[in-house]
């Protein structure tokens, strides 16, 4: 549910000029999504949800514009690519299996990635280990990883 609450979040904020945490609350309620203003405002914190000035001295809320620059990003979705060899997840583990040496590569990928869905990495030799919030989450990123594959 919270990351369906907040995949909506992204979709109200990227489509609709969001003033305030009272504002967006409603839309999600109006959008059929049950929650509370602090579970709101917790949701910003951790979506990295920040607010800018518009052109008509309004504030709205946006999603940060702190990232990787797109060279360094797209390197790591190439070298991911490369050397993932296969990947399947249990519960909220994902495991990642990728060529001899080449896993610290893939776990940079990861977590270059900055999903708020992923607690950590883990790297080995030939294996990442990926620690998700939970399983939804890791089904839904295996998807994207089979996605990057493709």
């Amino acid at each position: 549910m919270k990351s369906q609450r907040q995949a909506k979040i992204l979709e109200i904020i990227s489509t609709t000029n969001v003033e305030t945490q009272e504002q967006l609350l409603q839309l999600l309620q109006d959008a059929g999504f049950s929650s509370t203003q602090a579970t709101i405002s917790r949701d910003i914190k951790e979506l990295r949800i920040v607010k800018e000035l518009t052109s008509l001295g309004t504030y709205r809320y946006t999603t940060s514009s702190r990232e990787m620059p797109e060279t360094f990003s797209s390197r790591l979705n190439t070298i991911f690519r490369e050397c993932v060899t296969g990947f399947d997840y249990a519960q909220n583990i994902v495991v990642i299996h990728t060529l001899p040496g080449l896993a610290g590569a893939a776990a940079s990928a990861v977590d270059a990635m900055n999903m708020n869905v992923i607690l950590g990495t883990l790297a080995g030799d030939d294996t990442v280990i990926v620690i998700m919030r939970d399983t939804n989450s890791a089904a839904a990123f295996c998807g994207e990883i089979k996605n990057l594959m493709s």
